[in-house]
């Protein structure tokens, strides 16, 4: 066993694991941060996005240790203290932008990191961009609708 801290959501929380444990398996399991998911172990659906040292990073990927004396931000994090939905978030509620809900928790995530870094993307550059997450139920049509009017540019995507 082995000691990890690090900042999660703005507060320094600190844990034992062991050596094998997943950052994912800390947030949930040793957090209670249920928000982040774990869908398929292999890191190749997204579920499990969260943002580390601002970074997105598939949590199911990354040792707990590996984090020792990160920033850690989970879908939690997103919203202000008082529970208001992020811009980001409010947009996927708003445009329906989720169905079983299972994705979304990654999709923002990885949203944020895009618009963090390319605050006006093109629905292209949307669409690549979210390659790495996967839905089974949407479509991705409301999920890019969501993200283009998060970042302001209104939510009309081209027809597909």
């Amino acid at each position: 066993m082995a000691r990890v801290t690090m900042t999660v959501n703005g507060k320094a929380v600190a844990g034992e694991v062991e050596g094998r444990t997943l950052l994912v398996q800390f947030l949930r399991e040793g957090l209670g941060l249920t928000g982040t998911h774990v869908g398929c172990d292999t890191s190749q659906c997204g579920a499990c996005v969260v943002h580390m040292d601002g970074a997105p990073v598939k949590a199911c990927a990354v040792l707990a240790l590996d984090a020792d004396g990160a920033e850690v931000r989970t879908i939690e994090g997103m919203a202000s203290a008082d529970g208001t939905l992020s811009p980001l978030q409010q947009a996927f509620q708003d445009h329906h932008a989720l169905q079983c809900g299972f994705c979304t928790p990654g999709m923002v995530m990885s949203a944020a990191a895009l618009l963090a870094g390319n605050p006006r993307p093109s629905e292209h550059e949307v669409r690549e961009y979210l390659e790495g997450n996967l839905c089974r139920c949407t479509g991705y049509h409301n999920i890019v609708k969501a993200i283009m009017a998060a970042s302001g540019q209104g939510a009309a995507i081209a027809a597909e």
